[in-house]
């Protein structure tokens, strides 16, 4: 079999699994799996894996399970697995009928538990936890034996049924791989195989007091599934002679699994331990696992980033040995690409000034010729009303502009996009504090937007509303959650927290054809950058949420280094 995209592999990993299928390792297959925990929500580090795990099965014809490592009754819930499988299917992967857990297994790795104390290779050790850490030696320094290590096999076999029917309290005894207290990998001294662990399990109830570790279970659970190429994240690879030495050790020969560890995904200003993630929401740090200023995948998805985006993402990083940072621009530049050919073009002001037209008609309103979207004419356009009050931008206006300021002044002309030429005439100004509160302007009725009259030129083109039709709601301004580029390098990551991570504006004016607009709905306002319509929305409440402004840093880099974004 080889791959059908190329006959270039994309990355190492693809490498060697040509390199098995050109000597038939596997008698042609390519089985992956997705492994997560349940234990949190995962984040965009996670969805690389997907992509690579879900993408290299389908790329070969193979399959990929996923399969829940949920030996961790303390810290794993129903909650998560149902929101992990929920991302998975968002993102555009199927497992089929190849959905697994670890605790299907649970039976199977007791027996295989038992049969490596039956070989002489695991033994029950009565040290404290705190114990075990002191006789495992460092780095520099060879381990000492624990003083149990050399019970008998049937004192062993004894002592773990023991454990197993609840006989031990919590801690007091765990079950270790007869190793190499001496070896230069601390994975390999002694590793604990099985803890006990009274806690009701989300699928097993109280069925089970002792647990397997997840270097137990990874490689068996792979082995009993038929995995072929088992691809980890590159904190892993310390750990690989573990799992070689668990299936070695139990008599898995040709054909087994096969460990490859890849570099993690380490996106700028953010984080991307679950540790930390859950410490941002239990305390209040953010609104919950789904804010949109978190790199979760729910939190994505509700600022309104799009599965296209996100694989694209992944695609353009590719897979490498060492880990580095990537730019979270980079991440940006894929979801302007993405709705910069899809998502509607509309007008919305967030900071509203009003604009009084005194010689247009009272009464009148025309409708408008507006395209959805220059880039996409397929979208069609749409119609707007126009009348004699409307509202734009604050920052439009100034009252002394600097020389290069090209937008609204007292006496200055501007486009209203769409519309007509207005010339600003005077300002009002609120008397106690002074500031302007609207303005009088004049308009030019020969120079109608797409009017074969309209000859005229100016340099400055507003976005607008018009006030008697626009429709009122809530902007949410998010950012950056972290001010440091890489907040994980210091020890007290919440100092980087950017106090303006998020800016909510109430008082927001849209076109009146959003009214009504569906959770998930994604728009480009003009000039203001692209937003998503959030989940809180009701049928008297719209909000929105900005998914990226309009700037593109990543894009400015790439054209700088000739390098430039892929065109449509």
């Amino acid at each position: 079999m080889t791959a059908s995209n190329s006959n270039m592999p994309a990355n190492f990993i693809e490498g060697i699994i040509d390199e098995d299928l050109k000597y038939n390792r596997y008698g042609g297959r390519v089985h992956t799996r997705f492994p997560p925990e349940p234990n949190g929500y995962l984040h965009i580090g996670h969805a690389k894996s997907i992509c690579l795990n879900f993408g290299i099965a389908g790329k070969y014809g193979g399959l990929c399970n996923l399969r829940f490592d949920d030996t961790n009754p303390t810290k794993e819930n129903v909650e998560y697995v149902e929101s992990i499988k929920e991302d998975v299917r968002w993102l555009g992967f199927d497992w089929g009928d190849r959905l697994y857990f670890a605790s299907d297994y649970f039976e199977q790795l007791y027996r295989y538990a038992v049969q490596l104390i039956k070989a002489g290779k695991a033994y029950v050790c009565d040290l404290s936890p705190e114990e075990i850490r002191e006789y495992r030696g460092t780095l520099t320094e060879p381990g000492k034996e624990s003083p149990y290590r050399n019970r008998s096999v049937e004192e062993n076999l004894d002592l773990f049924e023991r454990m197993r029917a609840g006989e031990f309290p919590d801690g007091s005894r765990v079950l270790r791989a007869k190793i190499d207290m001496s070896s230069p990998n601390l994975n390999m001294r002694d590793p604990v195989l099985y803890r006990i662990q009274r806690a009701t399990h989300h699928r097993t109830g109280d069925k089970w007091c002792i647990y397997p570790m997840y270097d137990f279970a990874h490689p068996l659970s792979d082995a009993i599934e038929g995995i072929t190429h088992s691809i980890c994240t590159l904190e892993f690879e310390d750990h690989r002679p573990l799992y070689d030495w668990v299936l070695d050790a139990l008599g898995f020969g040709e054909g087994r699994p096969k460990q490859i560890e890849f570099a993690r995904l380490n996106l700028s200003h953010t984080v991307m331990s679950k540790r930390k993630l859950r410490m941002l929401v239990e305390e209040g740090y953010v609104s919950g696992w789904d804010d949109p200023r978190m790199p979760t995948i729910s939190g994505l998805r509700r600022r309104g980033y799009t599965p296209g985006a996100i694989r694209d993402f992944c695609e353009r990083i590719g897979v490498a040995k060492s880990n580095s940072l990537v730019d979270i621009a980079m991440l940006e530049h894929c979801i302007r690409e993405d709705l910069n050919f899809s998502a509607p073009r509309v007008m919305a002001v967030l900071r509203p000034l009003r604009v009084v037209i005194d010689n247009y008609p009272e009464g009148r309103v025309e409708m408008l010729d507006a395209e959805n979207n220059p880039e996409n004419p397929d979208m069609g356009s749409r119609k707007i009303p126009f009348s004699r009050e409307l509202f734009i931008e604050r920052d439009d206006f100034m009252e002394d502009p600097p020389k290069k300021f090209f937008r609204l002044a007292p006496g200055r002309e501007v486009r209203l996009k769409h519309a007509y030429i207005i010339k600003c005439e005077r300002v009002v100004k609120d008397e106690q504090t002074g500031e302007v509160v609207e303005l009088h302007c004049t308009y030019d009725p020969g120079t109608r937007s797409g009017s074969p009259t309209s000859t005229r030129k100016v340099k400055g083109t507003l976005h607008w509303v018009s006030a008697g039709h626009a429709v009122g709601c809530e902007v949410r301004l998010y950012d950056h959650l972290f001010l440091k580029e890489n907040p994980e390098e210091d020890e007290d990551f919440m100092a980087n927290i950017n106090p303006n991570s998020l800016i909510t504006l109430t008082s927001c004016l849209v076109e009146p054809g959003l009214a009504g607009a569906a959770p998930g709905s994604r728009y480009q306002f003009l000039r203001q950058g692209y937003f998503c319509v959030d989940p809180d929305s009701t049928a008297d409440r719209l909000v929105f949420n900005r998914i990226v402004p309009l700037k593109d840093s990543w894009a400015k880099i790439q054209k700088a280094v000739g390098n430039g974004p892929d065109k449509r």
